[in-house]
């Protein structure tokens, strides 16, 4: 199969399972650029389960970058409690105060300097630009790393690569144009409630006339050559990721 019929394939099975499967969760119902920040730092590392009234208290209380900035750290990190992991409310309450002294109170929407931030690394830049900002940036997280090294790539080429650079590469070949913000969680719900670390759904999948993986129950010394789609959609990218 053609590696841009397998992308294309792809995309229309996510956002078509999205459509009926797809989360509720409170911080889909904004674009704010500060709400979305807030939801993904709190969910680094934390369930949602965990984060969602959490994610409300917190709103709540410092309702936007300004009031943040303002507030005692001290203050921030008890507010935060219990989710743990207490450099994250340091590095939030970090990047209120420069933002609201650099560019005055507004999340920028460029990548670099969204990366500037501390506590602010490669997913969450994209997370932002495709989240708030209607950009079509890629993400990868644990979920997204799963599904694609799953769908395209199969358990024994995961094993043996190398870095993040090809699974970046593939994920940025995958979006959609003028579709990130669905693509995108749809990836993670799709992670995260379909294609699991242990049980996965794959009778039901939607992706397993060309999952590398499939049936993951079976040794996968049969399953081909895998696809890695290049960034910009076409042929095969055979090897290794790089660094």
């Amino acid at each position: 199969m053609r590696a841009g019929s397998v992308r294309r394939r792809f995309q229309q099975r996510l956002l078509t399972w999205y459509r009926r499967h797809g989360r509720d969760l409170p911080w889909r119902k904004t674009r704010d650029a500060y709400s979305i920040l807030v939801s993904e730092i709190m969910l680094q590392q934390t369930q949602v389960e965990r984060v969602i009234p959490k994610y409300r208290e917190f709103l709540k209380r410092y309702p936007t970058l300004e009031a943040l900035a303002r507030a005692p750290v001290k203050e921030v990190r008890r507010t935060w409690y219990p989710l743990g992991y207490n450099i994250r409310p340091v590095h939030l309450h970090g990047i209120a105060r420069e933002t609201v002294a650099r560019y005055n109170g507004r999340l920028p929407s460029d990548e670099k300097a969204l990366r500037s931030f501390k506590g602010i690394g490669p997913y969450t830049a994209g997370a932002l630009l495709s989240f708030a900002f209607k950009k079509d940036a890629p993400i990868l997280d644990t979920n997204v790393r799963r599904v694609l090294g799953r769908v395209f790539l199969g358990p024994r080429r995961m094993k043996a690569l190398r870095g993040q650079k090809a699974l970046w590469d593939l994920s940025a070949a995958l979006v959609p144009p003028g579709k990130a913000y669905d693509f995108n969680q749809a990836l993670m719900d799709f992670g995260a409630t379909w294609c699991t670390p242990r049980q996965p759904r794959c009778l039901p999948c939607p992706m397993k006339a060309f999952c590398q993986s499939y049936p993951l129950t079976l040794p996968n010394s049969d399953v081909p050559s895998p696809l890695l789609l290049s960034p910009a959609g076409r042929g095969r990218v055979r090897g290794r990721g790089q660094r």
